[in-house]
């Protein structure tokens, strides 16, 4: 459709983002990723780059297949990239934290350094 596209506004015209505004705040916040090295707004996509985006919905690798600019429909947005996001854990692999009953008060130092050590900090 275009010669050249702008990380910003390639990230709304795919629907990543809701708007261009959210997606101009993500890559200058560099939660965005192309081919490995950050990036700034208004840096130009090519077919056959990897771009990893880090929304609040989660994380996303896509590929880009088509340099759009204009926001299209969805069924157009998904041709003009390839998703390789690896699938989310089934929930019977998702490791719950363990919760403090109410009432219970602080936790001592010990078990802080357990629920940090049990999360991965």
């Amino acid at each position: 459709m275009a010669g050249e596209a702008r990380v910003d506004s390639w990230l709304w015209a795919v629907r990543v983002t809701k708007t261009r505004s959210a997606a101009t705040a993500l890559v200058r916040a560099g939660h965005v990723r192309v081919n490995g090295d950050r990036v700034k707004a208004a840096q130009s996509l090519k077919i056959g780059d990897e771009v990893r985006a880090v929304t609040p919905a989660g994380a996303r690798t896509l590929l880009v297949r088509q340099l759009i600019v204009k926001r299209v429909g969805a069924a157009l947005a998904t041709v003009a990239f390839e998703d390789l996001t690896p699938p989310p854990p089934p929930p019977e692999e998702r490791t719950s934290v363990g919760v403090r009953d109410r009432g219970a008060g602080r936790p001592t130092k010990r078990e802080r350094r357990d629920l940090e050590r049990l999360r991965g900090h």
